[in-house]
């Protein structure tokens, strides 16, 4: 079915728009919550199901050592899939907003050319 419009010609369907949109900017699955009600169990399932890989958003992943009182996956966790902005940085360096979104859109665009599905959690 075509979307109406101007005589309804040479538009494409709401189905077409979403296939072509994904192949010139694929997905991104973001995953968001307050500590302890599962994302990373979600974030592993998924990313196994999808070939994905995890993105940390968590600003205390950054940190090496920081593993008490923290959600930080674990190293059987990060062995299931591959994970990126964990333990990139030593507790003393300062990790800014920048400097983590640069970070990120790496991580995104490396997953994405490598035919991975990116999941930010």
């Amino acid at each position: 079915m075509k979307a109406s419009g101007r005589g309804g010609e040479g538009l494409e369907s709401w189905e077409e728009h979403v296939s072509r949109s994904w192949r010139l900017d694929p997905p991104l699955l973001v995953i968001v919550g307050p500590t302890a009600v599962g994302k990373t169990s979600l974030s592993l399932h998924l990313a196994e199901a999808f070939g994905g890989e995890v993105i940390s958003a968590d600003s205390r992943s950054f940190y090496w050592g920081m593993d008490i009182g923290t959600a930080k996956p674990t190293p059987e966790e990060r062995a299931r899939v591959p994970h990126h902005l964990v333990d990139i940085a030593d507790p003393d360096e300062t990790v800014g907003l920048a400097e983590f979104q640069d970070l990120a859109y790496a991580a995104i665009d490396d997953g994405r050319a490598r035919g991975k599905l990116p999941l930010l959690v």
